[in-house]
């Protein structure tokens, strides 16, 4: 079997690759949402800027989730699934670990700061 015959399998469908994959950044950003209210909330009851501006921040974050989600699905469904991702530039990835430290210290905080 060559590998042309290998792409073909009755069993693939390339062409669901942008839905998945819009559907997948959905869902990541309905999470960050959740993450971002939660720590909205706690921050608001609680009196703690900190935590009040994570939130804030986890709110960009599921915008920013939301928008590069459509964009990507955008180019996955205009080539047939087969587009090569773009590698990600090194500023992108800083900021969201970045991001990712700023939410799991403020979590990490929320439980154990008593009042």
């Amino acid at each position: 079997m060559s590998s042309g015959e290998l792409g073909d399998a009755p069993g693939r469908d390339p062409g669901l690759q942008g839905e998945r994959t819009a559907l997948s950044w959905t869902r990541t950003a309905l999470v960050i949402t959740v993450n971002a209210l939660l720590a909205l909330r706690t921050g608001l009851v609680s009196g703690e800027l900190a935590l009040t501006l994570v939130g804030v921040v986890l709110l960009l974050a599921a915008i920013g989730a939301v928008i590069y989600g459509t964009i990507r699905g955008r180019e996955l469904s205009g080539h047939g699934g087969h587009h090569v991702p773009p590698a990600a530039p090194a500023l992108a990835l800083t900021i969201l670990a970045a991001v990712t430290l700023i939410a799991c210290a403020a979590g990490v905080a929320s439980v154990l700061v008593r009042h």
